[in-house]
C-alpha cells in the first residue's frame, strides 16, 4: 500500500495509523519510506540512522525499525546542503543541486528499490509513505520516493488531500491530471484529510471528485489535536511556540534554526506538572525554571546564531539565577568552552567560543556515532534507554562527574550539579527517573501514579487505528490489496 500525497500532509501519522490496523488485523506490516528529509532521526539495534518517522511508523506496528524503512534520509545542514545517510550510514554532505541532478539517482533508486525487495521478503504489507507532491513534472524522472517507487512494488496508492487550507478539489483533480497511464493504474482511491465540522457536509463534494478522477473517496477524516503521535515535521513545532504560565513548571526548549530530534521532549511535554514551550526570546527564556538546549544539526552555526540574537545571553543569566539549564547534543557541546571544526565537517568556521557554563570542550570528527543505550541515571539503578547520534568527542577540562553510566562501562556526560549538566543521550528525558530528577526542585507534586510513557504511546496508536477503521472505508482498502 502506498500513501501518496497531493501536498505537505500529515502522511507520517496516517501510514503509522494503517500500521497498526494491520497488526491489529492479523498480519506482519512494516513501514517504507524510500527517501526522508528531516532532522528528526532515530537509531536502529544495529546502529543505523533512519528517519524518526519511520522508527515510530515501526513501533506501531510492534516491530523493531530497520534501516531499509528509510534507506535514504537527508539531514539538512544549511539552507543549500545536506547530510546524506544511505543505508543508514553517513555518505557526505551535498547541496540540493547536486544531490538532485547527479546522474539522475540511478544508484540510489536502486539502493532503494534493493531495500524494499528485503523488507517486502519479511513482512507484508509494506506501507509505503510518499514525500510531497506525486506529480511535480519536474522532478519525476528524477523521483525515487513517490510513484516510480509505488510502481517497483506494484502498491495500491491512495492520494491524500489536505483540505484544511482550501483547494482541495483543484489540487487532487490536477493532481491526478498530471499522471501518466502507467501511474493511474496504481491509484486506486483518494482520502480527504484533517476535515474540520460534520463530514456528511461534504457528501456531495465527495461524490464531484469521484466524478471527476474515476476514482472513490475511501474516507474523510476528521482534523484531531486529542490524539498524540510523534511529528517528524519542525513544522508542527509551531503548535508548540507557546510562553510561560502559572501554576506549571516552565521548561524553555531553545528554538535553533538546525534544531534536531525535538522528539526528546515528547514525554516532558506530556507531564501534568509542566508547561513546556519552545522559544528563542530572551524575555520568555528568562521566566522558565528549566531550560535545555536541544540536538543541533549545525552546531557552530547555531551558537554563533545564539550569541547574535541575545539568546546566548539569556541562558548564561539563568544559569548564574541558579535556574537549571540542560544541554542534549548539540546543546551539550553548546554549553561547554569551545566547539572546534578543523575538519570543517560542518562550515567554514573552525572553532567558536561556547557558553562555558561546563568544563568541556568539544572537537568535531569526521566520523558519526549511532548506537543504541542503556544506562543508569546519577546514582538511581533504575534501567534507562536512550540513543546517540553525533559527530564529535567532547573531552573533559576537570575531572568528569558523568549524567549517566553506560551499559559497557563507559562514561557519558558532564553532571555539574542537580541543575546544571549535559549528555549526549537522546531520549533521555523518555525515562521517569530522570524526568522526576530535573523537576524535584521545582514541585513537590509527584505524579499520583508512575507515568508509563510506553503504555500511553500504545493507546495513542489504538486510538489513532480507531479513528482511521471508523472514517475510512477499510474494505474497500483490503480489497485492493488483493486479500
Amino acid at each position: 500500500m502506498f500513501v501518496g500525497t497531493g501536498s505537505d500532509v500529515g502522511k507520517s501519522v496516517i501510514t503509522a495509523g494503517f500500521c497498526r490496523i494491520f497488526k491489529q488485523d492479523g498480519y506482519e506490516p512494516a513501514p517504507f519510506k524510500a527517501q526522508n528529509m528531516s532532522l528528526n532521526s532515530y537509531v536502529t539495534a544495529e546502529g543505523l540512522e533512519i528517519g524518526r518517522a519511520q522508527a515510530v511508523q515501526a513501533e506501531a506496528a510492534r516491530i523493531p525499525c530497520l534501516s531499509d524503512m528509510n534507506p535514504v534520509l537527508l539531514k539538512p545542514t544549511s539552507d543549500q546542503s545536506s547530510q546524506v545517510v544511505l543505508n543508514g550510514k553517513p555518505i557526505g554532505n551535498q547541496s540540493a543541486y547536486s544531490y538532485f541532478m547527479a546522474n539522475d539517482r540511478h544508484e540510489l533508486f536502486a539502493a532503494v528499490k534493493q531495500s524494499f525487495d528485503r523488507l517486502a521478503a519479511q513482512y507484508n504489507p509494506i506501507v509505503m509513505e510518499g514525500a510531497g507532491s506525486i506529480s511535480e513534472l519536474n522532478l519525476k524522472h528524477r523521483d525515487i520516493t513517490n510513484l516510480r517507487m509505488a510502481t517497483h512494488a506494484e502498491a495500491a496508492t491512495y492520494l491524500i488531500a489536505d483540505i484544511d487550507k482550501g483547494g482541495v478539489f483543484g489540487s487532487i483533480y490536477g493532481t491526478i491530471a498530471l499522471l501518466t497511464a502507467e501511474e493511474k493504474a496504481c491509484m486506486k482511491g483518494i482520502i480527504i484529510n484533517k476535515f474540520r465540522g460534520d463530514a456528511r457536509l461534504f457528501e456531495e463534494g465527495k461524490k464531484m471528485l469521484e466524478e471527476l478522477t474515476g476514482l472513490p473517496v475511501a474516507g474523510i477524516l476528521p482534523y484531531f489535536r486529542d490524539i498524540h503521535i510523534e511529528q517528524e515535521d519542525s513544522v508542527s513545532l509551531e503548535s508548540k511556540y507557546r510562553t510561560a504560565v502559572e501554576g506549571k513548571v516552565n521548561v524553555a526548549v531553545i528554538l535553533l534554526t538546525r534544531l534536531s530530534n525535538f522528539t526528546d521532549f515528547d514525554r516532558l511535554e506530556n507531564d501534568p506538572r509542566v508547561n513546556l514551550f519552545y522559544t528563542n526570546d530572551p524575555a520568555e527564556i528568562s521566566k522558565a525554571s528549566i531550560v535545555i538546549i536541544p540536538g543541533s544539526k549545525n552546531t557552530i552555526a547555531d551558537m554563533l546564531a545564539l550569541k547574535n540574537n541575545g539568546v546566548a545571553r539569556a541562558i548564561t543569566e539563568v544559569y548564574k539565577a541558579g535556574k537549571t539549564v540542560i544541554g542534549i547534543c548539540g546543546g551539550y557541546q553548546m554549553m561547554g568552552e569551545t566547539i572546534e571544526d578543523p575538519l570543517h565537517v560542518e562550515g567554514e568556521i573552525e572553532q567558536i567560543p561556547g557558553l562555558g557554563i561546563l568544563p568541556v570542550t568539544t572537537i568535531l570528527q569526521g566520523e558519526k556515532t549511532t548506537l543504541q543505550r542503556q544506562f543508569t541515571f546519577r546514582e538511581n539503578g533504575e534501567n534507562c534507554t536512550g540513543y546517540e547520534i553525533h559527530m564529535g568527542e567532547t573531552y573533559f577540562i576537570k575531572e568528569q562527574s558523568p549524567v549517566a553510566m553506560l551499559s559497557d562501562g563507559r562514561k557519558d556526560g558532564y553532571y555539574q550539579n542537580s541543575k546544571v549538566w549535559g549528555t549526549y543521550l537522546h531520549g533521555i528525558l523518555d525515562n521517569g527517573a530522570v524526568i522526576e530528577d530535573v523537576l524535584a526542585p521545582y514541585t513537590t507534586e509527584i505524579s499520583d501514579k508512575i507515568f508509563d510513557f510506553q503504555r500511553f504511546k500504545e493507546t495513542q496508536y489504538d486510538r489513532l487505528a480507531d479513528l482511521i477503521r471508523e472514517n475510512i472505508d477499510m474494505e474497500l482498502i483490503y480489497k485492493s490489496l488483493q486479500y
